[in-house]
């Protein structure tokens, strides 16, 4: 008979008849030898385990096993749910203020911090399985920078003021959240020795390629995000710094206490012969604010003695100026304006000098107060239908955009690093258009320029008192170089019929007041308007 089982003859396959019956030939039969069969593709490398323990790869070693794991990502998704809500709303109250959410600052830097919480929660759910020490140590250190942000705008005032509860409260969120992260991955790390320890028989001290890649990534994005909150951080102080520079007049409180309005005043009221007060001269900057370069003319026509006292003011948003709720139209600025001038005790008549964009808000606040206006006075003044040009959607998002990475601070920590920039610069001078408050005052003006704004300054000309006297200094530059520019110029000269004149300054730019020419048309023609 042929024998199903090898013997050690090796290759010799019968066996004795007597040995059939013995208990040797049983034992023989009980004995498998080895398979001489070439090993293939199916061939197991190692023997199964016969311990009771799971191999450590098997899908079933996984600290989900745990229940204070997965409560814990649950929590990680309800904290994502909340953050991106609150984020959503964030956003909404850029362009439109919800009730009891307007921030006195630019809202852009609770945006950031929502931000960053989003982004934060997220990679930790994407990586949630894959704890590491590289991960808690990054998350510790973003927790501390958080904190140390969180502290900074609490103790100073006027950021506390400026951030509001929105914004004090979105550092907090991301603070906690930050500290969170650090305790889950810390839970998951224990929930994963246990389980392998428990179904495995040992702590896995490997790991495999995927796991190795997201270890890297998520370490890599922690770091992007440290360095974000370190910008942050940096820019606080630098707010920190800015705040400490005290304005020239005092802040009042307007539109029911939601925010502060900057109002100063130089001079003494004069009177004349018959007991008559004289005008005060009312100043409304253009595009950037008035203490950089356009009060300095004003002031050298109060020192030369051409005019006795003059007021200016910060629109919401600009210099000292808070930030007012969105929607912001030029009308309600000129509300503004007239409550924080009825706050400081300040009288008529004014002369309302103006340049650039500022000649919307002047000739608004002009047909609000018809009987208190002394005269107009328009430099290079913006016409109503050229409001277009600040309104383009194309201006809009790029505002929008500039004012979400405003709190970085790129160009205002490179300005204070290497450019010597001070706070004088950052606040009211050459590097006041980088910070948040005045973008977020331009994005304002964007939105309704060529809507409410430009509905209310409509209704302003046809309020406007014929009889009120006007003179408009046009830039030669920019009448010569825009034919449209030229036009409009010539139709603001007919806003009242009380002109007495129109000068066209030859080789000045639309800022007139730059050159010595433009200087002394705008001082003799100011002196000429206020004893008219």
């Amino acid at each position: 008979m042929v024998s199903l089982w090898g013997t050690k003859n090796g290759g010799e396959d019968h066996i004795d008849g007597d040995d059939a019956g013995t208990p040797d030939g049983d034992e023989s039969r009980s004995t498998r030898q080895p398979d001489h069969r070439g090993a293939d593709e199916r061939t197991q490398l190692l023997p199964p385990r016969n311990d009771g323990f799971l191999d450590p790869d098997d899908p079933a070693v996984t600290p989900y096993n745990l229940w204070s794991v997965r409560a814990l990502r649950y929590f990680s998704v309800l904290f994502l749910m909340i953050t991106f809500l609150w984020w959503v709303l964030l956003l909404v109250s850029i362009f439109v203020s919800p009730p009891m959410m307007h921030s006195r600052g630019s809202g852009f830097f609770d945006f950031s911090y929502t931000t960053l919480t989003a982004g934060n929660l997220l990679i930790a759910l994407l990586f949630f399985s894959t704890p590491s020490k590289a991960m808690r140590i990054s998350g510790l250190i973003m927790g501390v920078l958080l904190l140390i942000d969180m502290i900074i705008i609490v103790s100073v005032q006027r950021l506390r003021s400026e951030e509001g509860w929105v914004g004090i409260s979105s550092v907090v969120w991301a603070t906690l959240i930050a500290l969170y992260n650090v305790l889950t991955d810390r839970v998951v790390t224990w929930g994963k020795k246990e389980e392998e320890e428990r179904l495995t028989g040992r702590r896995e001290s490997r790991r495999t390629l995927r796991e190795w890649c997201a270890v890297l990534t998520a370490t890599v994005i922690m770091i992007v995000l440290i360095i974000v909150v370190v910008l942050l951080t940096a820019t606080l102080i630098l707010r920190s710094r800015d705040a400490s520079l005290k304005p020239p007049g005092k802040r009042y409180y307007v539109d029911g206490d939601k925010y502060k309005v900057h109002l100063a005043c130089i001079g003494n009221v004069s009177y004349d012969a018959d007991g008559k007060r004289g005008p005060t001269v009312l100043v409304e900057a253009g595009e950037n604010p008035v203490e950089g370069s356009f009060e300095n003319w004003i002031y050298d026509s109060y020192q030369n003695g051409t005019i006795d006292r003059y007021c200016y003011w910060d629109r919401p948003g600009i210099a000292w100026s808070d930030n007012a709720p969105s929607p912001h139209s030029a009308g309600m600025s000129a509300d503004a304006l007239s409550e924080a001038l009825a706050l400081a005790g300040e009288q008529s008549p004014w002369v309302l000098v103006s340049a650039g964009v500022g000649g919307i808000y002047s000739r608004i606040f002009s047909s609000r107060h018809a009987r208190d206006i002394h005269g107009i006075f328009l430099v290079d003044s913006l016409h109503e239908d050229l409001l277009y040009r600040i309104s383009s959607p194309g201006a809009g998002f790029m505002l929008w955009a500039r004012g979400i990475i405003s709190p970085l601070g790129l160009d205002r920590l490179a300005g204070a690093l290497f450019n010597g920039r001070t706070r004088e610069d950052r606040v009211y001078g050459s590097s006041a258009y980088q910070g948040g408050k005045f973008i977020k005052s331009k994005l304002q003006e964007n939105l309704v320029a060529n809507s409410l704004s430009k509905s209310e300054v409509s209704q302003a000309k046809n309020i406007q008192s014929e009889k009120t006297p006007l003179v408009v200094i046009s830039s030669g530059i920019e009448v010569r170089r825009d034919n449209e520019w030229e036009r409009k110029q010539e139709d603001l000269t007919k806003i009242t019929n009380n002109l007495l004149a129109w000068d066209v300054v030859n080789g000045a730019p639309h800022e007139v007041w730059r050159t010595f020419t433009g200087r002394t048309i705008l001082e003799k023609r100011l002196g000429e308007l206020v004893h008219a």
